[in-house]
């Protein structure tokens, strides 16, 4: 027994002190840290990169967005359908251009989003929000879901931040938090008054550097390692007339069927249509999109 127990230890040992050779795996590409620019703006307002904390906030959300291959070339992919309509209200109500990032890090530009808070379309707006804008959000519509009314609620929600805080970077911050909760941290660590001096919760506190992430990214993909032709983008869908519907009960796919599309087609242009159904009590005029026999191979 003695010598049994002797050779089992002499063996543990030699296998211990052998060195295991692993297979070879070829390596398919490298993962880098991605180039950060020595000057950066956000809406005309600088982001001071020549702070350690400032650029290795920015560094992280950079490799995160540029790691999260399919989502954030599926956002760039949707770039030119839907911001070729948000820019022009952008720019007719006074919003910085730069808002579209904002608008990619909310949802990654899928119309259909919807968080786990509830809070849902391009601009991620909770249902208080839509509300008090004027959208009407239900389950069987919710004009969170429609781009041009909803942008336009997110903007009039972003300008009244701008003209509390006197700072488009803080008013993105609110956008994340809410104006009281920026508001309340601003009052504790007076006398800070940027978005990159005041310590806020996580998500806020990487929020602006998400935002950033999409601006570089957007601005020049192949520096990133993103290759896109033009050709392949998304392009918007503009190939559609619209009628008015005021009926109560109103079933949409007869609606589609007596307009010459399909209740799939009807979804893809109205997406704030959330059920096959709408009751519709108060006769509420409603603007809808319908498809031309030429929308889906335009």
């Amino acid at each position: 027994m003695r010598y049994i127990f002797l050779f089992t230890a002499l063996f543990a040992a030699s296998f211990s002190n052998a060195q295991v050779a692993l297979p070879q795996i070829p390596i398919q590409g490298q993962v880098r840290v991605p180039a950060i620019p020595e000057t950066l703006g956000f809406a005309g307002e600088r982001v001071p990169l020549e702070n350690f904390d400032t650029r290795e906030s920015l560094i992280r959300e950079m490799l995160i967005t540029c790691n999260m291959h399919s989502r954030t070339m599926t956002t760039l992919l949707n770039s030119e359908r839907y911001l070729s309509t948000i820019k022009p209200i952008l720019n007719e109500m006074g919003v910085p251009e730069d808002f579209i990032y904002l608008c990619m890090a909310e949802s990654g530009l899928d119309p259909n989003a919807i968080s786990i808070a509830k809070a849902a379309g391009l601009w991620q707006l909770m249902p208080e929000t839509g509300r008090a804008g004027g959208l009407e959000v239900g389950s069987e519509v919710d004009e969170r879901y429609d781009i041009e009314r909803s942008t336009r609620v997110a903007l009039n929600h972003l300008l009244k931040s701008k003209e509390r805080f006197g700072s488009w970077t803080l008013a993105a911050a609110a956008y994340n938090l809410g104006d009281a909760g920026v508001s309340k941290r601003l009052g504790l660590q007076t006398p800070c008054t940027s978005y990159y001096d005041i310590w806020l919760p996580d998500e806020t506190r990487r929020y602006i550097f998400r935002i950033l992430s999409f601006k570089l990214l957007y601005e020049n993909p192949a520096a990133y390692g993103f290759s896109i032709d033009a050709s392949t983008l998304y392009k918007k869908l503009t190939d559609y007339h619209e009628i008015k519907i005021s009926d109560k009960n109103i079933k949409w796919p007869e609606v589609a069927a007596a307009n010459g599309t399909t209740y799939k087609l009807l979804r893809e242009l109205n997406h704030w249509i959330r059920d096959y159904g709408y009751a519709n009590p108060n006769g509420r005029t409603l603007t809808v999109k319908i498809p031309n026999k030429g929308f889906r191979t335009e």
